[in-house]
């Protein structure tokens, strides 16, 4: 029986009703992007592997790990989270598949050398932070949202250094960030491919950017239809629906 921390809680893994992930609100909880990054990255199916950087409490690779057999890798530099992902794993039995690593993304490439991977995904902080009154309240969030202890050309430059040649790289970032992205991975030698922009709903502006680049890619970026969140009743719209509980109509 998995032990529960503090204020965790067991919930069911969205649609998949044999998966289960423990999570926090004063600590950590997935969110809507990483959902989305799991389902816009193209994963390979039977053959190679994948890292899957800032994992948080393992979201993405046990997302994953519902459509590919391939190894995955998390790697997660807060130990609480960390701790928190190591048990995600064991309770869902994919200790063959799922490794998880405590540490610093900064460090992955010297750590792995030459031995590169098939997809990196990375759902980084989004916030510079000028000041700390702009931080949040807890150190756990700051860090997951802030750029304090890696900075979005920290995380592009591991990407490139752990993508394999022809690789990809799927981030989930914010649409005021594109430019300086695009330039980051054109600098480090991926090449944005494929991008999509999400959308709470028809007419608001889009507030999700995911973005794949290929290591040594030839230029042929393109840009996705829109997705929108919420149909004008403020529901889930159906397309969103279809990717957080299979739901197809």
């Amino acid at each position: 029986m998995v032990q529960l921390k503090e204020d965790e809680r067991l919930d069911y893994l969205l649609a998949e009703e044999n998966m289960r992930i423990i999570q926090s609100p004063s600590v950590f909880a997935f969110s809507l992007d990483a959902v989305l990054l799991a389902d816009f990255a193209h994963a390979p199916l039977k053959r190679g592997k994948i890292i899957d950087l800032c994992t948080g409490n393992g979201i993405v690779p046990l997302l994953l790990s519902r459509r590919t057999i391939v190894p995955i890798t998390g790697v997660e530099i807060q130990d609480r989270l960390y701790d928190m992902a190591i048990r995600n794993v064991e309770i869902n039995e994919l200790n063959n598949q799922l490794t998880m690593i405590h540490g610093d993304l900064k460090d992955m490439p010297g750590k792995y050398g030459n031995d590169k991977f098939d997809l990196v995904t990375v759902n980084p902080p989004y916030f510079k932070t000028p000041n700390k009154r702009e931080q949040n309240k807890s150190d756990y969030f700051t860090i997951a949202r802030h750029e304090i202890l890696c900075t979005l050309e920290d995380v592009v430059i591991a990407c490139s250094k752990l993508a394999k040649s022809g690789g990809k790289v799927s981030m989930v970032h914010r649409p005021s960030r594109l430019v300086e992205i695009i330039t980051l991975f054109k600098k480090y030698k991926i090449e944005p491919k494929r991008m999509r922009l999400v959308y709470p709903k028809a007419g608001k502006e889009a507030n999700t950017l995911l973005i794949e680049g290929v290591r040594d890619g030839n230029p042929d970026l393109k840009i996705l239809p829109p997705l929108y969140a919420f149909d004008d009743k403020d529901n889930y719209s159906k397309e969103l629906e279809g990717i957080l509980y299979g739901k197809v109509e």
